[in-house]
């Protein structure tokens, strides 16, 4: 057997081994086309870096989406995520972008049906029976209304990109309990919050995995860095106040865009 033969074979059975022990070899999404749909978790509201055409929608070069188009170059991007989006809105809205061709989408959509931002406003400004009770009604709609709104976005999702893989992403918990903030909200109302995330995050999975869609959690990717933690990568109370409740540039980076390339 020749130096090159006995080379050439040897690079084969390496091969051959990687693939039998399952070693994951490095993707390539140069022949995806990507569009992000949702809300203001996908916009990157609170992020920064707004890009001038989204008015707005504040569609941020530091959200997650365009984070994951800079890394691995996909052959076409749209993202038309934009702040205040509900399902029937993106639905309305945004599905446009997608066609026959599109390979993968994200999408964030539900925290706006059932008045999030309502509801934290009323936790900071009233009373800890009052800040329960309207998280109480949230978790009501999250419960009865909101699944038959994300089943229609998903079939229309479905039935506008037939071919795509589906990532819908969830929301974070808000609070670290028992955390260093000696001010604002009360244990009670923080744990209350945490709460209705967590139900959210159920009833998305629950009608993303009826769909066949992927749901991916990002409360691994955020704890430890929930408001309250010392290290937040969410904004507290803000000016502007649409960054509030919002995540910064790294929860972007550190929280939104490893779940979504876990999954994606």
């Amino acid at each position: 057997m020749s130096v090159r033969t006995f080379r050439a074979s040897v690079f084969t059975l390496a091969i051959a081994a990687v693939a039998a022990l399952g070693v994951a070899q490095p993707a390539s999404a140069a022949g995806e086309n990507y569009v992000a749909l949702g809300d203001s978790y996908s916009s990157g509201v609170g992020a920064g870096s707004y890009t001038s055409e989204s008015g707005d929608c504040k569609r941020s070069t530091n959200a997650y989406p365009y984070l994951w188009k800079n890394a691995n170059a996909p052959s076409s991007f749209a993202f038309v995520a934009c702040s205040g989006a509900t399902t029937t809105s993106v639905s309305s809205g945004q599905l446009g972008a997608l066609s026959s061709s599109t390979t993968l989408v994200s999408v964030t959509a539900g925290g706006n049906d059932v008045g999030f931002a309502d509801v934290m406003q009323t936790c900071v400004l009233q009373s800890e029976a009052t800040c329960v009770s309207r998280v109480n009604t949230a978790v009501s709609a999250i419960q009865n209304s909101l699944p038959g709104k994300l089943d229609s976005l998903y079939t229309g999702i479905r039935s506008r990109a037939p071919q795509a893989h589906v990532v819908v992403l969830g929301y974070p918990r808000f609070y670290k309990l028992s955390g260093t903030c000696i001010a604002g909200l009360t244990e009670a109302e923080r744990g209350a919050i945490n709460n209705a995330s967590d139900v959210l995050n159920g009833v998305l999975a629950k009608r993303a995995a009826n769909s066949g869609f992927t749901f991916s959690s990002v409360v691994d990717e955020f704890t430890g860095h929930e408001l309250c933690s010392g290290d937040a990568w969410i904004h507290s109370v803000s000016i502007p106040v649409t960054n509030s409740y919002h995540p910064k540039a790294i929860g972007q980076s550190g929280g939104y865009l490893p779940a979504f390339r876990s999954a994606a």
